[in-house]
């Protein structure tokens, strides 16, 4: 068997884990302890996010001629890659705190949503909260107006003197 038949299943998988992708980022993991590789490996799978060391030739395989190939210039060294394909701003996030605690970790760049990031932009990214606490904040800013209006329309019923929660009695009839 040749060598390259040997690496194709490998590409294959690469290329399969950042199909669709819309977050991959690289890291130098050197240095890291097993205790502290363990405890990133599972924060990110925590997040939904794929965390694999892979042979830079191998990953420059498998992103050669995808939008992921402006990667190419990043992979020198030890590489771990980090991808997501559900919430664009999780590698980035969960990397980038871990790296406060972990100055070993080193974070080489990354592909946020087709867009080349540099150290310092994946830092950026990192503060951007997840989907689901933006939606979140979203929804409480559409209930907030709703609330405000019904809390100002109880206290003028109070004001009245009808209690919030009574209806107003109904006109006698002639």
């Amino acid at each position: 068997m040749a060598k390259v038949e040997l690496k194709q299943p490998v590409v294959d998988e690469i290329s399969a884990a950042i199909d669709g992708a819309v977050g991959v980022v690289l890291v130098d993991h050197r240095g890291l302890t097993v205790e502290q590789d363990t405890a990133l490996r599972k924060s990110l799978r925590e997040a939904g996010v794929a965390y694999k060391v892979y042979k830079n030739t191998m990953i420059k395989r498998a992103i050669d001629g995808t939008q992921f190939a402006p990667l190419t210039d990043l992979l020198n060294g030890p590489t771990a890659v980090a991808i997501s394909k559900t919430d664009a701003t999780a590698p980035a996030r969960v990397l980038s705190d871990f790296a406060k605690d972990n100055e070993k970790l080193e974070i080489k760049g990354g592909m946020i949503e087709g867009s080349l990031q540099d150290p310092a932009g994946i830092s950026k990214v990192a503060k951007i909260p997840s989907r689901e606490v933006l939606l979140s904040k979203f929804v409480g800013s559409l209930q907030s107006p709703i609330t405000n209006f019904a809390r100002v329309i109880s206290q003028l019923a109070e004001k009245q003197g009808a209690p919030a929660d009574e209806a107003a009695p109904a006109p006698a009839a002639e």
